[in-house]
């Protein structure tokens, strides 16, 4: 019952959050070079790779580095915007249909990450399904320190009541994405 509720969700979701996408991606377009969307090989359920989509907030010469590993001078001026309204995670509601993804969960992180990918195997975390916000999201606790980040993650236990909290927590502000070092 609670994947079908998520299902729908994320189905109206998309519906609705549509103009906002297709403007954001105007403005990354218009921002720099390259596609407006971000496909990116992530660890999903299981420890088993998906396709993440995002909207683009960084140079396309960035790389393939989890956020916490590149400068502020990687993130575009229209990805500034984006991340901090956090409209750059819309497209990853279709994930949630697909079934990739959960709207509540772990923060998906790349295959790069062995240290969070172990520490996450060791505490039972891979058996979810990843999230487009999680519990260690609205914590401020990111990929940065992947050990608190997977203990965090292993006290999720999922229920309408709790997601729903953290939902509301994630549009009402509370938390950040994933840190960017500063430019050295």
């Amino acid at each position: 019952m609670h994947r079908l509720l998520e299902i729908a969700l994320a189905t109206v979701g998309l519906i609705v959050a549509a103009p906002v996408i297709i403007v954001a991606g105007v403005l990354v377009r218009r921002d720099s070079p390259g596609p407006a969307l971000f496909r990116q090989v992530r660890v999903g359920r299981d420890g088993l790779p998906f396709t993440c989509l995002k909207m683009r907030t960084m140079y396309l010469d960035t790389g393939d580095r989890p956020s916490h590993d590149v400068g502020r001078s990687s993130v575009t001026k229209a990805g500034n915007i984006l991340r901090k309204t956090k409209i750059d995670e819309l497209p990853q509601l279709w994930n949630v249909v697909r079934g990739d993804m959960s709207l509540v969960g772990p923060r998906p992180c790349l295959p790069s990450q062995t240290e969070l990918i172990e520490a996450r195997r060791r505490r039972g975390v891979l058996k979810m399904r990843p999230g487009i916000t999680g519990i260690s999201q609205i914590a401020g606790v990111d990929m940065s320190d992947p050990e608190r980040l997977a203990t965090l993650d292993a006290t999720y236990v999922k229920s309408l009541a709790t997601d729903l909290r953290i939902i509301f927590a994630t549009v009402f502000g509370a938390g950040r994405g994933d840190r960017v070092s500063s430019d050295t």
